[in-house]
């Protein structure tokens, strides 16, 4: 009987977290691992694949794939463009 180790996403970053370097970082991409997140669900809700959410929005399935890997930053415009392809708001806020 092989013996696996599994724990889910949450635990292992609830342990993480308990680093302060690795807390700091977390806390610095946090805003992009929040949008990459919601864009990859509204995406695979809507049933798109990243190269026809670009061509909807009038970009490149690249631009699509940085942003869900958290490789891009973003301009307000294509922000806007993507909310709407998923009828959805935008909500920007300082906390």
């Amino acid at each position: 009987m092989k013996n696996k180790l599994m724990y889910t996403f949450e635990e292992d970053l609830k342990k993480r977290l308990k680093s302060p370097s690795f807390r700091k970082s977390w806390e610095e991409s946090e805003p992009e691992y929040l949008l990459a997140k919601q864009m990859i669900e509204k995406r695979l809700i809507q049933k798109l694949s990243q190269r026809q959410l670009a061509k909807k929005i009038n970009t490149t399935q690249a631009v699509i794939s940085h942003l869900e890997t958290m490789n891009a930053n973003p301009s307000l415009q294509l922000l806007k463009r993507i909310a709407s392809e998923f009828n959805s708001r935008l909500t920007i806020r300082f906390s």
